[in-house]
């Protein structure tokens, strides 16, 4: 099915770059070379359309519907690289009580360090310095 698709996709591709290049543009005579367009509307007369921009048109249909068949049948058939595989196990250290005979054997789990606590002690007072006379 996706390689009819993009078969079918290749050759309007190449049919819409043919008859795009095949029309010839809207000023292509000589007053439109030098910005005359032969009529008073902004874009020229819109008149009958030719065969060439019915042919435009339904090849740029073509083209749009194929590239949206392409999307639908490509996300169909995706798997991801990684869809199988389980989510790895965070490395949890569960947290040792202090004199817990466990991080002797198991260094990995040394309980993190306290700051040293002091016995608040006041500082023994300087004797005023003797002012001089």
């Amino acid at each position: 099915m996706s390689a009819l698709i993009i078969i079918l996709h290749i050759i309007v591709c190449l049919f819409l770059i043919l008859v795009v290049l095949l029309q010839s543009g809207k000023a292509a005579d000589l007053a439109g070379a030098f910005g005359g367009g032969g009529s008073q509307t902004a874009f020229g007369g819109r008149g009958r359309a030719s065969l060439l921009s019915k042919l435009t048109t339904a090849s740029a249909i073509l083209f749009m519907l194929t590239s949206l068949g392409l999307w639908i049948v490509s996300g169909k058939n995706t798997s991801s690289v990684v869809g199988g595989e389980k989510a790895p196990a965070a490395a949890t250290v569960p947290a040792a009580k202090p004199g817990d005979k466990s991080t002797a054997t198991n260094p990995a789990a040394k309980p993190a360090a306290q700051p040293e606590q002091k016995p608040a002690t006041p500082a023994p007072a300087s004797p005023a310095p003797a002012e001089k006379k």
